[in-house]
């Protein structure tokens, strides 16, 4: 891999999420209704947290929340000690395609359909304003020989290998994934969990929203949530 795809923004001391106070909430006809309620979070570069919750919990929309997909109804929100909370949509977009990516749950919905694998990782390095890095990127996650491939034609667990190396290609600080494995079968998925283990040794921040007790017993911080809030103790250190 070149030099170009494993540099990492340089270190200031600052996190590399941060949340505080953090609200979301949606409104209805009758009423308006929490989804999370004055979170507070910190993520360090290089770190790999896991969030874990119930279905309805408010993990997903913490995910976009940090992956600037979500705007808070209140608090705020930094990136690599710069406050986004009030940023206008091209500076987001930016920051998107530079140094936060979201890996959604459906592997499809990480890929151009209409383009070759080789031309998902090229596309998704031009756009990051980075050279292509090319079939030696392919290979190291595990997908030599598939560049000519309609994205089609990969398994679910290739399509999210696929995504993940799009993100490092681009050159991505934070990987942010949605479910990675929920809708693999168990051996795509635990393709997924090496993938994601090789992202975290390369020093990729890394944020994984999973039921998967793999995932849980992979990340040294585990972060739960439940009806929208982070409770006292819910950030457990330790190694699996």
């Amino acid at each position: 891999m070149s030099e170009q795809t494993t540099t990492r923004t340089p270190s200031t001391g600052e996190p590399a999420l941060l949340l505080r106070g953090v609200d979301v909430s949606y409104s209805t006809q009758l009423t308006r209704v929490p989804v999370l309620s004055g979170v507070d979070l910190a993520v360090s570069r290089g770190e790999f947290v896991v969030l874990a919750g119930p279905s309805g919990s408010g993990k997903s929309t913490l995910l976009r929340v940090l992956a600037l997909v979500a705007r808070p109804t209140s608090g705020s929100v930094q990136v690599f000690g710069r406050d986004v909370t009030r940023a206008g949509n091209p500076e987001l977009r930016r920051l998107r395609s530079r140094q936060v990516t979201l890996v959604y749950q459906n592997p499809g919905d990480n890929l151009f359909d209409y383009l070759s694998v080789a031309e998902n990782l090229r596309a998704r390095a031009q756009l990051a304003g980075r050279d292509d890095p090319g079939p030696a990127l392919l290979e190291r996650m595990g997908l030599g020989g598939t560049g000519t491939w309609p994205t089609q034609a990969l398994s679910g667990g290739q399509q999210q290998r696929l995504a993940l190396a799009c993100a490092v290609g681009a050159g991505t600080d934070v990987v942010l994934a949605d479910e990675p494995t929920s809708q693999l079968d168990q051996r795509s998925a635990e393709l997924v969990v090496e993938t994601l283990t090789q992202l975290h040794e390369l020093g990729v921040t890394l944020v994984v929203a999973s039921h998967d007790p793999r995932l849980l017993g992979l990340g040294p911080r585990v972060v739960r949530i439940r009806d929208g809030r982070l409770h006292p103790g819910v950030e457990k250190e330790g190694t699996a």
